[in-house]
């Protein structure tokens, strides 16, 4: 009697937080997300309202978005939080992914010496990279087939330009972060996503040798989505868990923490879940 009082109240348990009982023991959930989470600091600022609010303990490795997915096509990630809208499209009609969702944004800026050497700011993004390619001025890209790579790759595409054999072209093959150390060292330009922008000019404070000379385009706007693994193919998932995942990202109150997550009083990300 007293084990089965037990088992009920398991059970019990389990209902409350609208989960299995496979998983009340196991509520931990594989991340397999962007630099930009990681760098900017959202992630640690939700966690914590993620945990107390859903129980699940939240682990994540960041890397860039081609990575991301790679991780996610080897199940070795439950859930993605990533931001290369074309790439995460293949990956769910490919089968790998269930339930994409939108839940924020901010976007891209073209960086590079304060004196701008190349003379491009003021320009659109199309008329910037070209400046920099007729002065040719050091850029320094990412490289790793990161959400931020994919879209420097589509920028230049979008100029007619082709980069990446020019000397001047430098491919880091690194994450954001160390990309903006090494445009500094190199006095070039790159582009990075706003919300680390804003943690590495913080850190360098007044002696940061970079500066946004390209900012606003259209073209620079910088979608990022959550995605489930496909159980289908990766029968370790915990669907369950994930869904409470994405569902806890569309919250008006998480939407809301989203919008109110600040540095030096500047907010590094939009949220339009169900926009």
């Amino acid at each position: 009697m007293k084990r089965l009082s037990i088992l009920a109240l398991a059970a019990a348990f389990c209902l409350a937080l609208n989960l299995p009982a496979a998983h009340a023991a196991d509520k931990k959930l594989m991340m397999a997300t962007t630099t930009s989470t990681q760098d900017s600091g959202l992630l640690e600022y939700l966690q914590p309202s993620f945990k107390a609010e859903t129980g699940i303990d939240l682990k994540w490795v960041a890397v860039g978005t081609g990575k991301a997915l790679e991780i996610a096509k080897n199940c070795d990630a439950d859930v993605l939080l990533v931001h290369a809208p074309a790439a995460e499209m293949e990956f769910v009609k490919a089968g790998h992914g269930v339930d994409r969702r939108q839940i924020m944004y901010n976007d891209f800026v073209l960086v590079g010496p304060a004196q701008d050497p190349a003379q491009v700011k003021g320009k659109t993004t199309a008329e910037a990279l070209k400046a920099i390619a007729g002065h040719k001025s050091p850029f320094v890209s990412r490289g790793d087939q990161s959400g931020t790579h994919k879209a420097e790759l589509k920028l230049w595409k979008a100029s007619s330009l082709s980069p990446d054999k020019e000397p001047w072209y430098v491919s880091a093959g690194q994450g954001m972060m160390a990309t903006l150390n090494m445009a500094a060292e190199k006095k070039g330009y790159a582009l990075t996503d706003r919300g680390t922008w804003i943690k590495f000019a913080n850190k360098q404070g007044d002696k940061n040798p970079l500066a946004i000379v390209v900012e606003g385009d259209k073209a620079l706007f910088n979608q990022y989505s959550v995605i489930t693994v496909n159980p289908a193919q990766c029968p370790k998932v915990k669907k369950d868990l994930a869904l409470v995942f994405e569902d806890w990202w569309v919250k008006p109150e998480t939407q809301k923490r989203i919008a109110a997550y600040k540095l030096e009083g500047k907010q590094l990300f939009f949220p339009n879940a169900g926009k």
